[in-house]
């Protein structure tokens, strides 16, 4: 396998983020009694961290990883909002957020106690029309000056004209890669990847009952969607991708998984920074699959360096 690229190169790399952004908020405390109200657990709250969560936490692990990273999502007039751009300054993302007046931020509130998760909570709703056209103008103005588009697909209403951005990227000759979800995609025709994971996989393809049943139906939709790959990633049985040249597989690295939040948003950076440095799509999974197996023993929605990978 090609060795992780150099710090030269992956620094000259622009990567641009288009999908829906959330704000990962964080209460951490400790736990002593159960409610005398209800059957529950009385947090006390000790301490309180905010993360960039979706689109933008795949923009920060790109950052994480050495590149540079433009985001562009939709946020409220909030002060989760404010939060979000806080942090794309703090975390070195260049952002150019729609602030939709209209819209909540999208925020996760995670209460954990002695490092359990107890609850989430999560505040959303569906982007208005006009921020969506503000949003496909940023694209239009940016994506020229990337060298890859990432579409991260979480099904909040961002990318509701995903078919007319990849149609754009396409126009301007940038690949795109994208994070699914639902089962409708054919919205992605023209990407030069998919990243389903097991679940939206067979959302997509309906069951399989055998490797070789899951490689038909997996160059099948390949080949209808025009993609040069579709990357498969399968939590403890690793990664499978298949291309042109056939399919190739990579098994699971973790030692121990702690938390699975934001692991394919860094799976996810770490295949667009690869790719992006002439790395093929097999290396480029191989050290997507290492980055993924990192990042679950981390808690919370975290990153992976250059460093680390190395």
């Amino acid at each position: 396998m090609s060795p992780f690229p150099s710090q030269e190169q992956i620094a000259a790399l622009k990567i641009l983020v288009v999908g829906d952004v959330m704000l990962d908020r964080y209460w951490f405390g400790a736990v002593n009694r159960i409610s005398p109200e209800a059957p529950v657990p009385i947090v006390k709250v000790t301490r309180k961290e905010d993360r960039l969560g979706g689109a933008a936490n795949v923009a920060r692990n790109c950052v994480a990883l050495g590149a540079q990273a433009s985001l562009i999502g939709l946020v409220g007039a909030d002060e989760a909002g404010q939060s979000v751009q806080n942090l794309c300054g703090a975390d070195g993302v260049d952002s150019a957020l729609c602030i939709d007046t209209e819209l909540p931020t999208i925020l996760k509130l995670r209460i954990l106690g002695r490092q359990q998760q107890l609850l989430r909570v999560d505040f959303e709703q569906e982007p208005s029309s006009e921020a969506l056209a503000q949003l496909e103008q940023h694209f239009v103005r940016l994506v020229a000056e990337h060298h890859i588009v990432v579409l991260s697909d979480y099904a909040k209403g961002a990318l509701t004209a995903v078919e007319r951005l990849i149609q754009i990227a396409h126009q301007q000759g940038i690949p795109v890669l994208v994070d699914p979800k639902g089962d409708q995609y054919q919205r992605y025709r023209g990407a030069a990847s998919i990243t389903p994971n097991r679940i939206e996989m067979e959302q997509a393809v309906g069951r399989w009952s055998s490797e070789e049943d899951l490689t038909a139906r997996a160059q099948q939709l390949r080949q209808d969607l025009g993609l040069e790959a579709l990357l498969i990633t399968r939590s403890e049985q690793g990664m499978t991708i298949y291309t042109a040249e056939g399919r190739s597989h990579a098994g699971a690295e973790a030692q121990e998984v702690f938390d699975v939040s934001g692991a394919g948003d860094t799976v996810l950076a770490t295949l667009a920074v690869t790719r992006a440095a002439g790395l093929s799509w097999i290396e480029a999974m191989h050290w997507a699959n290492k980055a993924g197996s990192i990042v679950v023993g981390k808690l919370g929605t975290s990153t992976v360096t250059a460093e680390e990978l190395r």
